[in-house]
């Protein structure tokens, strides 16, 4: 027989199986939590502040050209800032055990709403080695880029600091408490349907219809097990019980009249 979604059915499994979904999704939401406060490392970024600008002294003008040319260098500066010429310099500089392929995936550099700004941001697990690497990074670059390129268009806008009170980044404890929340809903859920579909055990009228395929005529109505049924008499003990139902009757009868000549 062709099995449908009966929403009805499916309320009642939720309502009977309540507390297994509640329990399923609180597991879900501590598990969460503890990984997000002991298990996952914190990372902090840090930012710094790099200015394209052609240097203007004595005679020369600063024109809107300038600008222009300033702007389509920014795509090649962000490019050369994340090159091997620039990050092999910081890891020699500061000692680190990074490799300039990792040290990439941790350094993000993005120009600010299309203006003469880069932002350049470095991701660590300490704060305070974001910012030296940060800030190591921009001077490099500051640096080296004179050589490369024979311009002297860079300056540091604003350097990174470290505040007294840093928060990281990641991880984000409510967020992954709330997506451990929705998954343990999802699972508890997906639990008491499998539970429901493992139980073959006819329980309703709409069971016997849904598993024969046949409409139910009639139903017996149980029969509680706490009442006691008499035995059946014999023959002999049925007269005897008729016998001394008559004579009680008699008696009832004459007592009546007694009492009536009076």
């Amino acid at each position: 027989m062709e099995s449908t979604f009966n929403l009805n059915k499916f309320l009642k499994a939720m309502k009977k199986r309540k507390a297994l979904i509640i329990l399923v999704t609180l597991a879900f939401i501590v598990f969460s939590a503890v990984a997000s406060y002991t298990i996952m490392k914190p990372v902090y970024q840090a930012t710094t502040q790099i200015l394209i600008n052609q240097n203007t002294t004595g005679s020369q003008n600063f024109e809107s050209l300038d600008i222009d040319t300033n702007l389509q260098l920014i795509g090649t500066y962000n490019v050369i800032i994340k090159s091997p010429a620039i990050l092999g310099n910081v890891i020699e500089e500061l000692e680190l055990n990074d490799s300039v392929a990792s040290l990439t995936e941790r350094i993000t550099v993005n120009n600010i709403e299309s203006s003469q700004v880069v932002s350049l941001s470095v991701e660590d697990s300490s704060m305070e080695q974001a910012v030296l690497i940060a800030n190591t990074t921009a001077q490099v670059f500051q640096r080296e880029i004179q050589q490369m390129m024979k311009v002297d268009n860079v300056s540091i806008l604003a350097a990174a600091e470290a505040g007294t009170a840093a928060k990281p980044i990641r991880p984000d404890p409510i967020f992954n408490m709330a997506i451990g929340a929705i998954v343990g809903l999802v699972f508890g859920v997906g639990i008491t349907l499998i539970l429901e579909q493992l139980n073959t055990t006819v329980r309703t009228e709409e069971d016997i219809e849904e598993m024969a395929g046949l409409q139910i005529l009639g139903v017996v109505s149980p029969v509680d097990s706490k009442l006691k049924m008499e035995k059946p008499l014999n023959l002999t003990n049925r007269l005897e019980k008729d016998i001394h139902g008559d004579n009680e009757k008699d008696k009832a009868v004459n007592a009546a009249k007694i009492g009536g000549s009076y």
